[in-house]
């Protein structure tokens, strides 16, 4: 059973009055941001907690820690967090109760097999290395494990388990020990800024005035969020896992049994003292706390409902049968934060100052210590070492409401372990936005997808009850249809919506000086267009964008709409005072023309001469398209 530890000695501290960051949430991962930038040299830093540190989820957390993810930067960090565990071990003097066991990836199917060589293929990219091993091999490490229902398994010698409030506390213990301080018994009442840009964080204790504040709430993420006048989509999901009595055969194995998981049966497992933990994400997801999670709670399991479970426990127990003999000890049902695709939601946030977010972690144990890692580097250094996107906070705009986030959320809760494919649009949350052209689009064979919320043409069939995908990973169905559609714009005309790009207008008498800074390609002139690359201060890409020049001091760029809020956030902090940027993305909609007929069917609805003399290759121009000013 899941215990909370207590800390007695911050109880007497005098809180501060000022501090360069205020970390609200004493959880794993707002424990080793502390750690981190402490540990990097930001000593004026502290975290808030209201209760005891690992309140909400942190303390009944099951433990288990593994490398692989579907993003490789994330198993990257996740390999970091599982590495850092000797040293915060080591720092703090206080035991994390690692157990490095090692640990499958079950694979029931060639199907599953094939999923698991691509991802030990990027994780390898990552410098990360597992190994594939029979059947036979996995009933060797693991003799509960009936290996007939097993086509293969990846082995990775990095997984294993560990104490979820032991670890919590070496992150922050070792945080103090680099000169950070924590206060629990602390509850955050208000965030109100400053003119200065800096935040007063309210307390029962007092008022402390922060530089930066950090968002670690977990199950409270989305009420300190509404403090600050943010909009926080995770969603607090239930979540099953069961404690068996002792098990014969695992008490006289001799050694720790590997920990697994099993994607078909949605189930992941671990050795608990001499009998093991077994956990699943249910099919049917059960959100929780929808209007806003109680502050008094931090203790408390929620009421377990097995009914829910039942089939995966029948998969449970056919492929480890000892289980389906053990008595259950106890049912841990306790809720932890989701987010909308399932990754956390990290870094600053656009469009406000000196306010980040690190909230949605739901695999705390595995990428917290990456997280704080990131986040330090972030703040520090101005931006991460690698690339973050995949968890960037930046990935959701305001497109992305509370309701549209619960629906996400339990959709990808459900999906945890099912395999995702890359030509796949999940059904969940759709058709929030639309542009004028979707009703058309759709009546014409549209394929349609999301991209930040807005629905886009992927492709076109000749019917629009053929407009379906078969999700793999092989050549698709929508292949042919894709190919014809290639052909017909090489050999005459075709046009593409443009509302899904993003518009970018920069403007002042020091624009072009900026962008030459910014920018790692030729800024054109008036009248003319030209690609770049976007660089960050340390030279590394951060976007692909067309810059057009309608004037010396007047700028336009067309880029990433998925990123237009990280590029907003970056042109913010990048921008001098005498230059503007406007993110007009949702002011102008259009239509791109390709193939060698477009200027042919362009002549017929503009007055403007665009022959290739007229209108040479890379220009542009504001003029009127049927009557409409473009």
């Amino acid at each position: 059973m899941p215990t909370i530890q207590k800390d007695e000695t911050t109880g007497g501290k005098a809180l501060p009055s000022h501090a360069k960051v205020v970390v609200i949430g004493g959880g794993v991962v707002g424990c080793s941001i502390l750690f981190h930038l402490a540990k990097f040299g930001w000593k004026d830093v502290i975290l808030l907690e209201r209760d005891e540190l690992t309140s909400g989820s942190s303390w009944h957390a099951a433990g288990q820690i593994h490398t692989i993810s579907s993003d490789p930067n994330i198993s990257r960090l996740q390999g970091y967090t599982i590495d850092l565990y000797k040293e915060i071990e080591e720092t703090s003097g206080h035991s994390v109760g690692l157990h490095m066991t090692g640990g499958f990836y079950l694979a029931s199917n060639k199907e599953w097999y094939d999923y698991l060589k691509r991802e030990r293929s990027k994780a390898r990219y990552m410098g990360l290395h597992q190994e594939f091993i029979s059947p036979a091999e996995v009933a060797e490490r693991h003799p509960l494990i009936d290996p007939k229902h097993y086509y293969a398994a990846l082995w990775d010698d990095q997984d294993g388990d560990l104490d979820p409030s032991g670890a919590t506390y070496a992150f922050a213990k070792s945080a103090r020990v680099h000169g950070a301080q924590y206060f629990t018994h602390t509850p955050v009442t208000a965030t109100t800024q400053r003119a200065d840009g800096s935040w007063d964080v309210n307390t029962p204790r007092g008022v402390v005035n922060a530089e930066i504040i950090v968002n670690c709430g977990g199950l409270w993420a989305r009420e300190v969020g509404k403090m600050g006048g943010l909009n926080v989509p995770v969603q607090p999901m239930e979540h099953h896992y069961l404690l068996t009595e002792k098990i014969d055969e695992i008490a006289n194995f001799g050694s720790r049994l590997p920990c697994g998981i099993d994607y078909e049966a949605n189930i992941y497992f671990r050795q608990e003292r001499e009998g093991m933990l077994l956990g699943t994400y249910e099919p049917v997801g059960t959100p929780w706390k929808v209007g806003g999670t109680p502050w008094d709670f931090g203790h408390e399991l929620l009421q377990p409902n097995l009914d829910n479970i039942a089939d995966r426990l029948e998969l449970a127990f056919e492929r480890i049968p000892a289980l389906a003999e053990a008595g259950i000890k106890d049912a841990i049902n306790g809720p932890f934060t989701f987010g909308p695709d399932g990754n956390p939601m990290i870094g600053p946030v656009p469009g406000m100052t000196n306010y980040w977010c690190a909230v949605g972690v739901m695999a705390g144990f595995c990428q917290g210590g990456g997280v704080g890692l990131t986040m330090a580097e972030w703040m520090i250094d101005g931006e991460p070492s690698i690339d973050v996107w995949a968890m960037d906070v930046a990935r959701f705009g305001d497109w992305a409401t509370p309701d549209w986030g619960t629906v996400k959320s339990t959709e990808n809760y459900e999906r945890r372990f099912v395999m995702t494919f890359p030509n796949e649009t999940l059904p969940k949350g759709r058709v929030q936005q639309t542009t004028a052209l979707y009703d058309r689009l759709v009546s014409k064979g549209a394929r349609m997808g999301q991209s930040f919320g807005l629905e886009n043409a992927l492709w076109f069939a000749n019917d629009p009850s053929d407009a379906w995908e078969d999700p793999t990973f092989e050549r698709n169905r929508s292949h042919d249809y894709v190919a014809a559609e290639c052909a017909a714009v090489r050999s005459g005309v075709g046009g593409i919506e443009v509302a899904n790009f993003a518009k970018h207008v920069i403007k002042g008498a020091g624009a072009r000086e900026w962008l030459n800074k910014t920018m790692a390609g030729f800024i054109p002139k008036p009248g003319r267009i030209a690609l770049t690359p976007t660089i960050t201060e340390k030279g590394r890409l951060y976007g692909d964008l067309t810059v057009a020049c309608l004037a010396d001091d007047h700028f336009m760029l067309f880029g990433s709409g998925v990123m237009q809020d990280a590029h907003s956030r970056f042109f913010a902090r990048t921008l001098p005072d005498e230059v503007t940027h406007e993110n007009q993305t949702a002011e102008w909609h259009g239509i791109a023309l390709s193939g060698p007929k477009s200027r042919e069917l362009l002549s017929r609805i503009t007055r403007d001469d665009v022959s290739a003399e007229g209108m040479k290759f890379r220009d542009c121009r504001e003029t009127f398209v049927g009557g409409v000013p473009v």
